[in-house]
């Protein structure tokens, strides 16, 4: 009784303190922190930038309209039609860039033209022969160019643009007037330069982003390949250990018998040389096999474990030795085996090792100080593996591997048609679990099959 109330005091006074601890960490890391939080992606947002140029271009039809009326002395209509194609190749470069702008440049040349012939009346004020409306709407036509077409035609369209405007300055008139040639080309270069430098940015960065897909992609396939390749290795290593008993029994079954019939010793002589011929080719395609290094400085065996190249692959009795081995570096293991403990299949007791081993590597690598427990249940029709590690009591170091453990867990089931789940638990602890069958099925489907749900499954 009093066993019994003692856990259950520690498992109520635990979990609310574990609670209150919980989310004061997560407001402190909500609340003390600059990271950048962005707005989400919106429609609204998204057409902001066209509302305000259409906004802009409208300002400059109006504007451009009176100007070109009171100080260029045309005619409203004339002054109204000159004034909108300027705000209208504002509008027109949101989609059409480039016939924007020969819309902005016959607009001006067709408003210097027709204003040269108007000087005189006003010498204080006049403008030539770019106007004030002509120099904002080529500034943002050029800009939109700039960061939409290659930089050879942003600057082909500058040169032309800075000639036209050097043409009419050249032409030059007897009345005097307020010149805008200098302003309104270096403004234009600056612009383009702008756009342009704005437009190789954002292609650098795509670039780098395709780049970035690309990489991980080949490294993720790469190291699906390395996996596969290194079951490939250790379960030749099981085959060929059968292969090599089958021999063996081949050749001295004739021996337990008296007098045996001609017809068992040349069945039993062909087995043991189907076996002895498998056996030699499993053996060149090992020796291929364990060639091809995975790292750089890793032996031909490659898992990294301790045993020989040639050693006998591990099982599960050797899954003590493994959790001593954990505990030596000074971490809480516990082992929990259920159910009657039965010999399994070479493949099943080899993959179930190696979930174990990777499983325990893992929260050794991201879960410093954390407790683990492995769970193993012995079912009618397989093997169940669980392995939880608790909340890490540090932060855990910068992970130098490759970050594909949990890729050869699942190429392992799947392999043997099994399931399998990881996911975090409980307080930033990890949980993974997997079932390995007896008997997989003819077509061994991969993890997470539909039509055999499993304890622990998701």
């Amino acid at each position: 009784m009093s066993r019994l109330g003692r856990v259950t005091d520690t498992g109520v006074g635990r979990a609310p303190r574990a609670r209150v601890t919980g989310w004061l960490r997560a407001l402190r890391g909500d609340l003390w922190t600059v990271r950048a939080d962005p707005l989400p992606p919106s429609t609204w947002l998204r057409w902001l930038p066209h509302g305000l140029l259409c906004l802009t271009a409208f300002g400059i039809t109006v504007g451009g309209a009176g100007d070109l009326t009171d100080n260029g002395h045309l005619g409203s209509v004339l002054a109204l039609l000159a004034a909108a194609g300027q705000g209208g190749a504002v509008v027109l470069a949101m989609w059409r860039p480039v016939p924007a702008w020969w819309l902005s440049l016959g607009v001006f040349t067709l408003i210097a033209v027709t204003v040269r012939t108007r000087m005189g009346f006003d010498l204080e004020t006049y403008t030539w022969p770019w106007t004030a409306a002509g120099i904002i709407a080529e500034l943002l036509v050029l800009l939109l160019l700039a960061l939409r077409v290659p930089t050879r035609a942003a600057v082909a369209a500058l040169a032309v643009t800075v000639f036209c405007t050097w043409l009419f300055e050249s032409l030059g008139t007897g009345e005097p007037h307020d010149t805008t040639g200098v302003l309104a080309i270096s403004l234009f270069t600056i612009v383009v330069i702008l756009g342009s430098a704005l437009r190789g940015r954002r292609e650098a960065r795509a670039q780098l982003v395709e780049q970035t897909t690309l990489t991980a992609e080949e490294r993720t396939r790469r190291t699906l390949l390395e996996e596969r390749s290194r079951i490939a290795r250790e379960l030749h290593d099981v085959v060929a250990h059968h292969m090599s008993v089958i021999s063996i029994q081949a050749q001295v079954a004739p021996h337990l018998v008296e007098n045996p019939p001609d017809e068992l010793k040349e069945n039993l002589a062909g087995i043991r040389q189907n076996a002895l011929e498998a056996l030699i080719e499993l053996r060149r395609v090992l020796g291929v096999l364990r060639s091809e290094h995975t790292g750089q400085g890793e032996p031909p065996d490659g898992p990294g474990d301790g045993t020989a190249p040639h050693a006998p692959q591990p099982t599960l009795d050797r899954l003590d030795a493994l959790v001593e081995n954990t505990r030596a570096v000074g971490r809480e293991v516990v082992t929990d085996i259920n159910g009657e403990r039965r010999p399994l299949p070479p493949g099943v007791e080899l993959s179930a090792y190696r979930i174990v081993q990777e499983a325990l590597s893992n929260a050794l690598r991201h879960a410093p100080g954390a407790n683990i427990t492995v769970r193993l249940t012995y079912e009618t029709d397989g093997l169940e593996v669980e392995i939880v590690n608790g909340r890490p009591t540090a932060p855990p170091p910068p992970s130098t591997g490759t970050g594909h453990g949990l890729l050869g867990m699942r190429e392992r089931v799947a392999m043997l048609g099994g399931t399998m789940t990881a996911h975090p638990w409980h307080w930033d602890g990890f949980k993974v679990t997997a079932f390995l069958p007896d008997t997989p099925p003819v077509d061994t489907p991969g993890t997470d099959h539909p039509t055999a749900p499993r304890k622990g499954t998701s």
